[in-house]
């Protein structure tokens, strides 16, 4: 069993940290104060008082945060990870941020030392709750052979997609097709209710065909049924599909869908839904058609 820095206990990351201890893994963070913590405390998490304190105690340190600021500050700002690094600590950053840091990172880790591999995550709140998340994988041969093991305990399917920076990428493309697969959902079935069908039945039906997706199965329920709690939140997604926009003008490269799917969950935004689940997208379609599905 390995000693284990969890640092970002959030929606994903609390449940994720649980499958860890769950596994008889030492665990260690320095968030503080959180009531979103305290089962894993009657389980054993400790704390201690900054992501340096976090490095000096652990063989793993795993970043579960919102942005490429957060883990370039927890990795590297006062106190950071890097001040309390140990000779060959595998650092596993399990947020979604930009490729390109992500490989500048992964340089900094081993010239202080560590291992860096970046292995964001996708199947929202249910897949870490189930450990049933898929994650994407760069690395180096040895970094995904060591993180693997641990991988396993959060995860159902686990790819090496190549070197540094790899599963990054993954991940964006990931959240592109998610953003338009959940937009072509809203508008499918935002078409059936104005129509007069029952969208319940038009859903059910759609499963059974070439429409099928999981996204369909789970967040077509959620539109259906009104239930837009995080989840994934629509500010979360904005900040991929930035992500995806930014890298996509440094390629030289045009996602019309992309931008689309981006400018409505800036509508919901706007319109304060910017913590609502990634189903609310529906909401902005339904204010433009001035109809609610369902009703």
């Amino acid at each position: 069993m390995s000693k284990i820095g969890f640092i970002g206990l959030g929606i994903m990351g609390r449940p994720m940290a649980g499958h860890l201890l769950d596994a008889g893994h030492e665990l260690y963070t320095n968030d503080r104060g959180r009531e979103l913590d305290q089962g894993l405390a009657e389980k054993g998490m400790q704390v201690v008082a900054s992501p340096k304190a976090v490095a000096e105690q652990c063989e793993v340190v795993i970043t579960m945060v919102p942005d490429t600021p957060d883990v370039e500050s927890v990795l590297f700002g006062g106190d950071g990870v890097v001040e309390g690094l140990q000779p060959g600590t595998l650092v596993i950053d399990m947020s979604s941020i930009a490729p390109v840091p992500t490989q500048e990172f992964a340089k900094r880790i081993a010239e202080a030392g560590g291992e860096y591999v970046d292995a964001p995550v996708s199947g929202g709140e249910g897949g870490a709750i189930n450990a049933a998340l898929t994650i994407m994988v760069g690395a180096t041969e040895e970094g995904f052979v060591r993180a693997q093991p641990i991988l396993d305990v959060m995860g159902k399917t686990i790819t090496h997609i190549g070197p540094q920076g790899a599963g990054q990428t993954c991940k964006v493309a990931n959240q592109i097709i998610v953003a338009l697969t959940i937009e072509a959902v809203s508008e499918g079935l935002l078409f059936a209710s104005r129509a007069g069908a029952d969208v319940a039945k038009v859903r059910e039906s759609l499963l059974g065909g070439l429409a099928s997706s999981k996204i369909l199965e789970v967040h077509g329920e959620r539109m259906i049924n009104r239930t837009f709690d995080p989840g994934f939140r629509i500010r979360l997604h904005q900040k991929d599909l930035n992500l995806a926009l930014e890298s996509a003008r440094a390629f030289n490269l045009s996602l019309p869908g992309t931008a689309n799917a981006q400018q409505l969950f800036q509508a919901c935004a706007a319109n304060g839904g910017a913590d609502w689940d990634h189903a609310g997208i529906v909401r902005a379609l339904e204010n433009l058609a001035d109809h609610e599905i369902g009703k």
